[in-house]
């Protein structure tokens, strides 16, 4: 019913680097806005408090949270492959650099050969650790993926004047 394709022929490097970018700007923009709405009084007090448990991430708190805070922020990763529907390979590669890439943000380190390092606009661990480290106060640092939403919608300003008081 997803358009998921099983058989033959496999996709193209090509086709499927498309579709990954794709889903990444899907996925980014509407958990932005999904991670936002978690941090209105209703929805952190009643959902998304259980994963700021964690004010310095470790690996383990990606994936920790309260059920439904699981299911809420997990469904952006899949509306990509339902408006771009893919080959199984290209779903299966999908899930696992999104559950790298969150294991990666709530790591807590900025491993100097990471190959997201060269991603621009990446936000990394650096990035998600400041939005633990404020907590439920958090009104930053809402993308999970690129920092761009936050930096149009000015969510990214107390981040970057964390950062510029640290250099000082």
């Amino acid at each position: 019913m997803a358009g998921i394709r099983t058989g033959l022929p496999l996709p193209s490097v090509g086709e499927t680097v498309a579709q990954l970018v794709v889903y990444l700007l899907v996925d980014d923009y509407l958990g932005y806005w999904i991670h936002r709405l978690l941090h209105a009084k209703w929805g952190y007090d009643n959902i998304h408090r259980v994963h700021h448990e964690y004010t310095a991430p470790i690996a383990f708190a990606a994936p920790y949270g309260h059920w439904s805070d699981v299911l809420i922020l997990g469904a952006p990763s899949l509306v990509g492959p339902s408006i771009v529907p893919c080959h199984m390979t290209t779903l299966w590669l999908w899930l696992v650099i999104r559950q790298i890439e969150a294991i990666d943000t709530h790591s807590g380190f900025k491993f100097p050969f990471n190959p997201t390092n060269y991603i621009p606009f990446y936000g990394g661990a650096e990035y998600h650790d400041y939005h633990h480290f404020v907590g439920e106060h958090s009104q930053s640092n809402f993308s999970s993926l690129f920092t761009f939403c936050d930096y149009l919608h000015g969510t990214d300003k107390g981040y970057r004047y964390h950062m510029a008081n640290l250099v000082k």
